[in-house]
């Protein structure tokens, strides 16, 4: 394959990658936030468990984004 082309694909995936993190970590926000205004005795709970999938979140997001680069080689 052209390597510019290759490049090109592993430019948009990790653009991709990029845009499905923040729309999945702004989500994850999203609710957590709602969670702690209706219920806020239970925040360090919802906390935990919101910082425990952020983490998640961005380990799957960096596992595709060096997957993106490798179809560089």
């Amino acid at each position: 394959m052209n390597p510019l082309i290759a490049g090109t694909f592993a430019s948009v995936g990790a653009g991709l990658v990029a845009i499905g993190v923040g729309i999945g970590i702004g989500l994850l926000g999203n609710g957590a936030m709602q969670g702690i205004a209706r219920q806020p005795e239970a925040s360090n709970k919802i906390q935990t468990a919101m910082l425990i999938a952020a983490a998640l979140i961005e380990g799957v997001a960096l596992f595709c984004a060096v997957i993106c680069f490798l179809a560089l080689k």
